[in-house]
């Protein structure tokens, strides 16, 4: 198991098939895809394709998200980190985008913004990315308010799947 970063509460670490019951429990929750297009899973053959398909993510673009398992419990807790977006989103093509998803039951600790922070560094600093973008629903507050605290800023408002989003971005500091 390759960990790429560890904040103070959290190890941010690759994905993997043991992830499973995690994966299933997070995006078969309807209130956790109440902003990702309301389409939660119903089979974990669904997650385990997700699974693979995001390990493959590790091959083709060297980064993908990670899963985030609590240091002290070793529970898995969510996903977070960095993807290569071919696009087109927003009028852009071949992005590093920002995200993150967590089990219901560890919303409100902070961990979206503890790991956002983290994935920022290490896009930044270990992969010398030139830019990082974000992505949220205009009624999600607290994705946008995520977004924000990692150091992206606002750029536009678009239309992605017939809802306004908004587009965030960062450049890598001189």
């Amino acid at each position: 198991m390759r960990i790429f970063v560890e904040t103070e509460r959290l190890i941010m670490r690759e994905l993997l098939p043991t992830d499973e019951a995690g994966m299933f429990e997070m995006d078969s929750d309807a209130e956790v895809h109440r902003y990702l297009g309301n389409k939660p899973v119903t089979t974990r053959a669904q997650v385990q394709e997700v699974i693979a398909f995001v390990r493959q993510q590790y091959v083709d673009n060297g980064i993908g998200r990670w899963a985030v398992e609590d240091k002290q419990t070793g529970a898995f807790v969510g996903w977070s980190g960095l993807k290569l977006v071919a696009g087109p989103t927003n009028g852009r093509t071949h992005y590093y985008d920002l995200g993150y998803r967590f089990l219901r039951r560890y919303w409100g600790r902070g961990y979206a913004t503890e790991t956002a922070q983290a994935a920022v560094r290490y896009g930044f600093e270990t992969m010398q990315l030139p830019l990082i973008c974000g992505i949220a629903d205009v009624r999600n507050e607290a994705s946008n308010h995520v977004l924000q605290k990692a150091g992206l800023c606002y750029g536009n408002t678009f239309d992605l799947d017939g809802l306004p989003h908004h587009w965030y971005q960062r450049e890598r500091p001189a």
